[in-house]
């Protein structure tokens, strides 16, 4: 798969003042952004992920290594950034904001195209006259999908665009992304919360403390079988290899069948009212 961001042996320290050691965001990552991938940036609060897509979006510098944009055009007019804070010009349109940022790429009847497609694309075609500060959390976040997309930008960075969403929200949205990556386009985007993005994540990075710990396709870490069991009666300690949930026990099937764990809670004199297997989501699987 052809590369469109490389990045090498990245570093990022933040200096402080009065002669404090600097503040080591990221410590170390190398990885790249393949054309037509979708690549899920995961990791807990603090853990570095902001940095990370600003460094491969090249709004920030790294200290150390080298992040590369592979594109035939400018490496900066191909690459869209989207924060994960809403912030617009105040009394501003949807479509006056877009006009504004839309004049740093065309002007006349090619920048009104841009402002178009970027409306269709992010699902804001119908809201286009609304004010933008004034916008619900869902559609300010479709917004700065539409400013990522402004130019005909074919690789996004997106910083937590799926945060506070709804359910219904969270699925048009990664069905918009999907038809930009069917054509060509790649995607980036961080998740403090990874529940439902097994359909959309072609791989998976996990950062803890400045670190990438994990760079996996995601069909390899969802490829776990896991048993969930519904008990009349909860048991105090789980039997070995299981653990307690809200409805009675669950267990990671591995190579054995459900039968066989099955027969580990006939086995402890357990009263199993139902039973069934499933995948593991990305959460469980990280």
């Amino acid at each position: 798969m052809t590369s469109v961001i490389q990045v090498r042996s990245v570093r990022r320290a933040f200096s402080r003042p009065w002669g404090r050691p600097p503040v080591v965001a990221i410590a170390e990552a190398t990885f790249d952004i393949g054309a037509g991938e979708v690549v899920c940036l995961v990791g807990a609060a603090r853990s570095g992920k902001t940095t990370l897509l600003r460094l491969a979006a090249g709004v920030l510098r790294p200290s150390a290594g080298v992040v590369r944009i592979v594109a035939d055009a400018d490496p900066r007019r191909s690459i869209g950034f989207a924060p994960r804070d809403p912030a617009f010009p105040p009394g501003f349109t949807v479509r006056e904001v877009l006009e504004y940022y839309a004049r740093a790429h065309a002007t006349g009847p090619e920048r009104d195209a841009q402002v178009r497609d970027a409306l269709e694309g992010s699902g804001l075609s119908g809201g286009a006259g609304r004010r933008a500060t004034a916008l619900p959390l869902a559609d300010a976040r479709r917004l700065l999908l539409a400013q990522s997309l402004l130019g005909g930008r074919r690789i996004l960075v997106l910083d937590e665009p799926f945060a506070g969403l709804d359910a219904v929200t969270r699925r048009d949205l990664s069905d918009r992304l999907q038809r930009l990556v069917v054509t060509g386009g790649s995607v980036l985007l961080s998740s403090a919360d990874p529940v439902g993005l097994e359909r959309l994540a072609d791989r998976v990075l996990v950062l803890r403390a400045g670190r990438l710990v994990v760079d996996a396709p995601a069909t390899a870490l969802l490829g776990g079988r896991v048993l969930e069991v519904v008990l009349d009666v909860p048991p105090l300690e789980p039997p070995p290899g299981f653990r307690i949930t809200a409805t009675g026990l669950e267990a990671d099937l591995g190579g054995q069948s459900a039968e066989s764990a099955l027969a580990v809670c006939r086995a402890h004199r357990l009263s199993v009212r139902a039973s069934r297997v499933r995948l593991k989501t990305l959460d469980e699987a990280i």
